[in-house]
């Protein structure tokens, strides 16, 4: 499975040690993951880990390993069940008391989940807590155990009226982009249904999210298109720039362009795009 990981289309990996490994297997799948950092081609792929969570025996003898002997080929590690500001600089001063030890010339990176009700609380101080953070994950599945959620409504319900984590991915990206932090639409668990996959990726989208979980390679596709400016956003955007940018050398600050009302909030929207547009290479 990590083999197909790293030769998937996926530009985020992470490797797992928390849900995915058996109390039984914690050492010998931390050893595994460790070889498949160094002997598996991640090239273009964020090389992440998941760690066990702070309140886990395993949480020390995961992150002092990783650093000392996969230190050199790993980007970020992820931290589950974050609640507090105080878990994520328990976290950052490890790492870096652990990178000196090791000789490590660079940092590395933390992504976080919040996936309990302290961390969702508390998400607006914990994405402000320490300048490693590089992404925060919305993980529903936790989550919903923590407030006590029906399970016939993680994924939507006829008797809910509305959209249940609306309020949860909301508040998320805005903590997210106020600390300029990146913001991961988490997992859909029903792999078979990609049209369900595909619905939850747009909502994400639409409201701000960087990117969605692939559960299964048959997702990746679906992520990568939603998430993804096409070609003639593109072109829209590079168009009404253009248009802004001569209007605006002649001291005009509005204008209509093809029955578009176009000004600087408009333009400072179409930035987002361009600036996905310049990180594919469109």
């Amino acid at each position: 499975m990590m083999a197909k990981a790293a030769a998937s289309a996926a530009d985020h990996v992470f490797l797992d040690l928390e849900d995915a490994v058996a109390p039984s297997m914690k050492d010998s799948a931390r050893g595994m993951v460790i070889d498949a950092l160094h002997s598996l081609d991640w090239s273009g792929k964020v090389r992440c880990v998941r760690v066990n969570d702070l309140a886990s025996p395993h949480f020390i003898d995961d992150v002092s390993e990783l650093v000392a002997k996969a230190g050199t080929v790993l980007d970020t590690i992820m931290v589950p069940k974050v609640m507090t500001p105080a878990d994520l600089q328990f976290v950052d001063r490890l790492l870096g008391m652990l990178e000196t030890r090791a000789g490590l010339q660079r940092q590395i990176g933390i992504e976080i989940l919040i996936e309990e009700v302290p961390g969702l609380l508390n998400v607006d101080s914990i994405c402000a807590a320490s300048p490693r953070l590089e992404a925060a994950v919305l993980g529903v599945g936790d989550y919903s155990a923590s407030q006590r959620i029906d399970r016939r409504a993680i994924n939507g319900h006829p008797d809910y009226p509305g959209d249940l984590w609306h309020y949860a991915r909301f508040k998320l990206v805005v903590a997210c982009r106020a600390n300029g932090v990146q913001a991961i639409d988490g997992p859909f668990v029903d792999l078979k249904n990609l049209d369900g996959y595909r619905r939850q990726a747009r909502e994400a989208a639409l409201l701000g999210f960087d990117g969605k979980w692939a559960l299964h390679p048959d997702q990746i596709a679906v992520a990568l298109d939603e998430f993804s400016p096409s070609a003639e956003e593109v072109r829209f955007a590079r168009e009404v720039s253009g248009a802004f940018a001569a209007h605006e050398s002649q001291g005009v600050g509005a204008f209509s362009h093809n029955g578009l009302m176009v000004d600087v909030a408009l333009v400072r929207l179409l930035r987002n795009t361009l600036l996905k547009a310049d990180l594919f290479g469109m």
